[in-house]
């Protein structure tokens, strides 16, 4: 009597693992397909692309931090070799000195030398390159996250770069698998900041008792141009407050990065001398601004598109009727004409 009761609880089993087996696959997919439908919602886009800029950073900083080369570049600056030619042919190549006069000797040479060492500073103030820092230095948490984000966003500073074989080889692989992903980034981002900044637009008309009934709101490239100007100019009195940068220089930054240009000759927090805290919050901020600025430059292309897409019909609409208006009045002539 105990064998069937056994063979029945078995079966039972058996026929519950079968029937449940299915059901936690296709919950299993279902929850796949949700996670995939929300990483391309925009909340998804802007959180993968903020996840994909950290991993990397961590990733880079790894691989990185094993070479332990300072970065020759910082060496190689023309003014040096100016300078020494300067030395050797003012007070040994053209004879001017006469090198057994140590005085006049040593007055020539300290002259020569104070001015390298002020334009020499003064270059490296300019320039983004920290001289005689080693690999695992450059490579700090902030600098990496720039470094990733100027390759997905293909803006290319090339004021840090990775020297090392695994580095250039991740580096490939990084753009070629960031580069959709910030594309994605850039069209969810455009059309949720076009939608919000359309709806600003289309309730002040409303307020200010502009629109009428049945009137079809849409936001004027001008209107677009002054929101990236707006931006542009926040950016500029920011960063020339921080570096001690004119006005002009940190203008042509903001151009350049947020129109990916990317030229590299200033970038914030890589200034000579300043302390390590301020140098990370400032490249932090630099990848916030950025990341922010390509949005909006995003939201500005799709309202300016559509803008000039409602102007193209509109114009299309006046010239249809125009020629309908002509060829009724043609029409009307050669009536007249028959007639008489």
């Amino acid at each position: 009597m105990v064998r069937p009761t056994v063979r029945s609880s078995l079966r039972s089993r058996d026929s519950s693992s079968t029937s449940t087996g299915p059901d936690a696959r296709e919950r299993i997919k279902d929850c796949c397909r949700k996670l995939v439908a929300f990483m391309c919602t925009q909340v998804g886009v802007g959180g993968l692309v903020v996840g994909y800029s950290i991993v990397g950073a961590f990733g880079f900083i790894m691989i990185e931090k094993q070479n332990s080369i300072v970065d020759p570049d910082c060496y190689r600056y023309p003014i040096q070799r100016m300078y020494a030619d300067i030395l050797w042919y003012r007070t040994a190549g053209d004879q001017t000195v006469n090198i057994f006069n140590r005085t006049a000797f040593f007055v020539v040479s300290n002259n020569i030398l104070r001015e390298l060492q002020e334009n020499f500073t003064a270059a490296y103030l300019k320039k983004s390159c920290n001289i005689g820092m080693t690999s695992s230095e450059q490579w700090s948490f902030p600098a990496a996250l720039m470094f990733c984000l100027s390759i997905f966003t293909m803006i290319g500073y090339g004021n840090l770069v990775p020297r090392t074989p695994w580095g250039k080889g991740a580096t490939v692989m990084y753009a070629v698998l960031g580069i959709p992903l910030y594309v994605l980034y850039f069209l969810n981002m455009g059309k949720i900041l076009a939608q919000t900044f359309r709806w600003l637009y289309t309730n002040l008309h409303e307020c200010t008792g502009q629109r009428k009934p049945g009137q079809r709101i849409t936001v004027p490239s001008t209107a677009c141009l002054w929101v990236i100007f707006g931006y542009v100019l926040v950016g500029s009195i920011m960063f020339a407050q921080w570096e001690g940068w004119d006005l002009l220089d940190s203008t042509y930054f903001c151009v350049t990065s947020l129109c990916k240009i990317g030229m590299g000759d200033f970038i914030p927090g890589w200034t000579l001398g300043e302390s390590t805290e301020s140098s990370h919050t400032k490249l932090v901020i630099n990848f916030v601004y950025l990341l922010l600025g390509m949005g909006l430059i995003a939201m500005c292309y799709n309202l300016m598109k559509e803008d000039v897409y409602v102007k193209a019909r509109e114009l299309k609409e006046q010239l249809d009727h125009a020629m309908d208006a002509a060829h009724h009045q043609m029409i009307t002539c050669c009536r007249s004409k028959s007639l008489v």
